[in-house]
């Protein structure tokens, strides 16, 4: 029976960890932060993921999965940590480093070494393959197997889409591909598709660049729609009826850990200037900047205004608040002087305040609709404007019916 060392244990690392352990493995998960590693070796998680409770209960309870805070000599080594954007826009690969030189520590002839972290091409071979062969003098490809093989995953959707997507595995050779695609299929009901380290590292890199360009193209529609006072969901409607067309919903911005960051990894190592990709990712950026203007514009009026975020995560239906444009607005607004209430029931341990609903409303002079949680379906609009001071809804995601929402007596305002 293979041992299997996953290091890395947050939204990608758990979640593998947990199917590799109910598919048979013994598996160790590895995390630097000892707090999480104290609440899994609990029973509890520390993260909230639709299916996730279960799979990891059955890892746990089976004695499959252990979890610690330093890796153990295993026959493969997952690497699923994070890869942050530093502030000049470069891949903070400080997490990545450090977890292979955890590895070389512990590998031998033979192991299989996987990295999965979003990384810009040539990571896994000119760092991890490199940092392994340093400390070993190990050959990717002749002493050990070498591979990426990246997630493809929704927020919300993970332990789901972790067994039924397809996955590219790319190795540094052959036998490296097959050797990390024999360990992928033993939970994976989509197909694998096997080829090189680099185009495996580049695929991952163009699909969430690709949703961020045409995110962009929709949110510069509408602003330029704005100029010319026309309706941008009118536009997208009929735009949308020509069969080789498909215009994406603009927002307030893009947020998680994959799209606003994995764009900027394309453009690591080239010298290419005044690119697509940075401009789009220029347009998005800026999204919460003009809605936090446009709001304090609308309430500016008031005395001593407050505005009321409905929703704080980066997309809808989680409770993920990485790079979510949401802080963004908070922030600004705070710095304008106008106090912010939260509501957002799907969003835990977090430092920001959060409100029950009834207490972030009173008083309150705007509602942005910030995520599009399906439970604020069911929220009394009704109700919420007896209890606001003022009755205005920002609504960033076209979420509520216009005329509606004006029905009750609220001014509607959107991108």
């Amino acid at each position: 029976m293979k041992k299997i060392s996953v290091l890395g244990m947050g939204y990608i690392g758990l979640p593998t960890a947990c199917m590799l352990a109910n598919s048979g493995f013994k598996v160790l998960g590895i995390d630097i932060d000892e707090e999480i590693i104290n609440k899994l070796n609990s029973g509890k998680l520390h993260i909230e993921e639709p299916e996730l409770e279960k799979i990891f209960s059955s890892a746990f309870k089976n004695n499959r999965l252990r979890v610690s805070l330093e890796p153990e000599r295993s026959d493969v080594f997952i690497i699923a940590v994070p890869t942050p954007l530093d502030h000049r826009n470069k891949a903070d690969l400080s997490y990545v480093i450090s977890a292979a030189n955890k590895i070389k520590e512990k590998i031998k002839k033979g192991n299989l070494v996987i990295l999965e972290s979003t990384s810009p091409p040539g990571t896994t071979r000119d760092i991890v393959g490199k940092i392994i062969t340093n400390g070993t003098e190990f050959i990717a490809g002749r002493d050990y197997y070498l591979a990426f093989c990246p997630e493809r995953v929704l927020p919300g959707k993970i332990v789901y889409e972790l067994e039924n997507n397809d996955r590219i595995v790319g190795g540094v050779d052959k036998k490296s591909s097959e050797a990390a695609e024999s360990i992928y299929k033993t939970f994976v009901k989509g197909k694998i598709f096997l080829t090189d380290l680099e185009t495996s590292e580049f695929v991952k890199l163009a699909e969430n660049t690709y949703r961020d360009i045409n995110i962009a193209f929709a949110n510069e529609l509408s602003l330029i729609c704005k100029d010319y006072g026309i309706d941008i969901r009118e536009v997208i409607k009929y735009a949308n009826m020509h069969p080789r067309v498909k215009i994406l919903n603009p927002g307030p911005g893009v947020g998680g850990h994959c799209i606003p960051i994995d764009p900027w990894f394309i453009l690591e190592n080239t010298d290419r200037k005044d690119t697509l990709i940075e401009k789009c990712r220029k347009i998005n950026n800026s999204m919460p900047f003009i809605i936090s203007e446009e709001i304090a514009e609308i309430v500016g009026k008031y005395r001593d205004p407050k505005v009321t975020i409905f929703g704080f995560s980066y997309k809808e239906n989680v409770g993920d608040i990485r790079e979510s444009p949401a802080i963004i607005i908070n922030n600004e607004l705070m710095k304008k002087g106008i106090k912010v209430s939260i509501y957002d029931p799907l969003v835990v341990n977090t430092k920001y305040n959060l409100s029950e609903l009834e207490e972030s409303v009173k008083g309150s002079d705007l509602v942005l609709l910030f995520s599009g949680h399906s439970v604020f379906r069911d929220i009394d609009l009704k109700s919420v404007s007896n209890l606001m001071r003022n009755k205005n809804i920002f609504d960033a995601r076209n979420f509520f019916d216009k005329s509606t929402v004006e029905k009750l007596g609220f001014n509607y305002y959107g991108l």
